[in-house]
């Protein structure tokens, strides 16, 4: 049997629900401009009967709030972190496209670039035509062809500041993702300490939340979240929560994995600017996918822009093989496309080696093998690891480098050496078929310069292939990396020889000399490179940036409409998140009412229990 005083329990049990229903709507209402915080409801219930007996059997016994709930809806979570991820990763390729595009701008008003200054070197070697005795005129040109070079130079330096700028952004990216795995293991710690006791831990819950979010904008994430149970199957209380990015676990429960970026003396490609990072697991030393198929997010933009060859690293298959180099067979490839760097990577039967040379032979259609000396540490360790690499000589693949289809700094560094290299070849061919004005035989006026001074001509190259041609090509002719060839010429070696400008006489007219005077055949033959001879993707020098910049404008408008679309999207996501779990001020608002009356509701009835109490204790049975 309940008690007389039954009542009073009631309506205490009703003033301490609804008071915690009014401070959590206060709560909420103080939290409406809190960044990712999550609308909390107090849940009520009614507590458990006791039995009388009388013939209604039981009577209630009051209400309770069983618990304080976030209210969250994990598919609108899960739908903006893809959304997220996909902006990020557009949001940072766009940051860096439009650079890339802003270095390639040929405004005259604002900044002379490739055509105005071509066309004005043009312009100065078509005086020559009239005035070619004359060293002021000779200087005017030459000049003008070394500024030419100079502007390759500054475009290439350039691009690499960009390539090392990602590089430094990768780093501190992953600097990032740790610190958030960190958080968020000590978060599961703590959300598990309070909530294995029964309770909720909302504010630890909506800050793993932020960081997720934030998390999603770097990477593909995925989360996992189940209850941790006995042998028995029996809930012990706690969850278990992982965090997996790009499709790797990160975090699991209290445990948390580390990244580690480290710097390799071996490049991708040719121009690539040294230090870059390559990411590993810390605990494996498994290389981690940032840029795969299933990647996502800023960082994999950030390996697109450093990395981005648009597929066109050189691949073959395996024809020859020993301890300390690998050789394989490869479709002809014209010289002047070469990107291979010095000394690199190399992928075959899904193990990576390190080379620190190469040597290729050359038929009359290309390049038609490549032969890779392997780095001592990248040293095969027996036969039957050469026979494995080998295989039957038809059928192992081996690729070099990094392959990423975009088109990021690598190439345009690489069109930009193809476009140069083709041109510097056919106005050096023509060069050296004259003479100078002292009547001496012309050499090399393009030359590169390596960084330790240098001078490569490729006249060793060239007596290479006037012997082949003049033998038909019966033998294919060597190229090595470290030889002298049109390999050498990039954007950043690129130079006018010293000696014409030293001597502006050092620098061929015509191809004789007549009576002291000189004629112009030669200039004739330049004169035609500018505009008449196929340079560049099949068009002429002239149009080299215009076809460049046509490849960057693409990329930037799709990026654009890219970045647009999954802002909009995002955007678009965060509101139906925010519908079910941010807090609504006129919702809110009619809460308060709604628990005030309700809270005086349960005043009124210990008021009226007071007064009935009042009636029986102090009025019964006094006369």
């Amino acid at each position: 049997m309940p008690s007389q005083f039954f009542g009073l329990n009631i309506g205490a049990s009703a003033l301490s629900a609804f008071q915690t229903s009014v401070n959590t709507a206060a709560n909420n209402v103080a939290n409406v401009q809190t960044k990712g915080y999550t609308r909390q409801t107090a849940n009520l219930s009614a507590t458990d009967p006791i039995r009388v007996y009388t013939r209604y059997g039981s009577v209630g016994t009051g209400v309770e709030v069983t618990s304080v709930t976030q209210e969250r809806n994990l598919y609108y979570d899960e739908k903006y972190w893809q959304s997220n991820s996909s902006r990020g990763f557009f949001e940072q390729k766009l940051y860096y496209v439009d650079q890339v595009q802003t270095i390639f701008r040929d405004d005259e008003q604002s900044q002379k670039g490739f055509s105005s200054i071509f066309s004005q070197m043009f312009k100065d070697l078509d005086t020559l035509k009239t005035q070619g005795e004359v060293k002021a005129v000779r200087n005017q040109f030459i000049h003008q062809a070394q500024s030419l070079c100079t502007y390759f130079n500054a475009l290439s330096k350039s691009l690499t500041e960009i390539q090392e700028d990602t590089n430094e952004e990768i780093k501190a990216s992953v600097d990032n993702i740790n610190s958030i795995a960190e958080k968020i293991s000590v978060l599961n710690k703590q959300i598990n300490n309070i909530e294995v006791r029964g309770g909720h831990a909302n504010e630890l819950r909506d800050q793993r939340a932020n960081l997720i979010d934030e998390l999603s904008g770097i990477a593909d994430v995925e989360t996992k979240e189940f209850e941790v149970t006995n042998s028995n199957g029996q809930n012990l209380g706690g969850t278990n929560y992982r965090v997996y990015i790009n499709g790797q676990t990160l975090v699991d429960g209290n445990d948390y994995r580390t990244l580690k970026c480290t710097s390799s003396k071996y490049l991708n490609n040719q121009m690539d600017a040294e230090g870059m990072y390559a990411i590993t697991w810390e605990d494996t030393g498994m290389e981690f996918n940032a840029k795969g198929a299933s990647a996502n997010g800023s960082l994999k933009a950030l390996f697109m822009i450093r990395d981005g060859n648009n597929n066109e690293n050189m691949k073959g298959t395996v024809s020859d093989a020993d301890l300390s180099s690998i050789t394989i067979k490869i479709p002809d490839t014209k010289v002047n496309e070469l990107s291979l760097a010095n000394k690199g990577r190399i992928m075959v039967n899904n193990k990576f080696y390190y080379y620190d040379g190469w040597t290729a032979k050359v038929g009359e259609n290309g390049v038609n093998s490549v032969t890779f000396k392997l780095a001592p540490e990248s040293q095969m360790a027996d036969q039957a690891e050469v026979d494995r690499v080998k295989g039957d000589g038809q059928s192992n693949y081996l690729t070099t480098g990094s392959s990423m289809d975009a088109m990021g700094i690598p190439y345009y560094q690489n069109q930009i050496n193809e476009f140069l290299r083709n041109f510097t070849q056919a106005f050096n061919d023509i060069e050296k078929q004259g003479v100078t004005l002292d009547g001496d035989k012309m050499g090399a006026f393009f030359v590169g310069i390596s960084p330790t001074g240098n001078t490569f001509g490729a006249d060793a190259w060239d007596a290479k292939v006037q012997a082949a041609k003049k033998d038909g090509w019966t033998t294919d002719i060597e190229l090595s990396s470290d030889g002298d060839s049109y390999y050498q010429f990039t954007a950043t070696t690129l130079a006018v020889n010293s000696k014409s400008l030293k001597d502006p006489n050092y620098f061929a007219t015509s191809t004789q000399i007549t009576q002291g005077e000189a004629k112009y055949d030669t200039v004739e033959d330049l004169l035609k490179l500018q505009k008449d001879v196929r340079m560049f993707r099949g068009d002429s020098a002239e149009t080299f940036l215009e076809t460049l910049i046509s490849d960057v404008t693409v990329d930037v408008n799709k990026t654009t409409t890219s970045s647009n679309n999954y802002s909009n999207l995002s955007t678009a996501i965060a509101t139906q998140r925010t519908s079910v779990s941010g807090v609504d001020e006129d919702e809110e608002a009619m809460n308060l009412i709604k628990f005030q009356n309700a809270y005086n509701l349960a005043s009124k009835v210990i008021s009226v229990m007071s007064e009935m109490y009042d009636k029986l204790i102090n009025e019964t049975g006094v006369v």
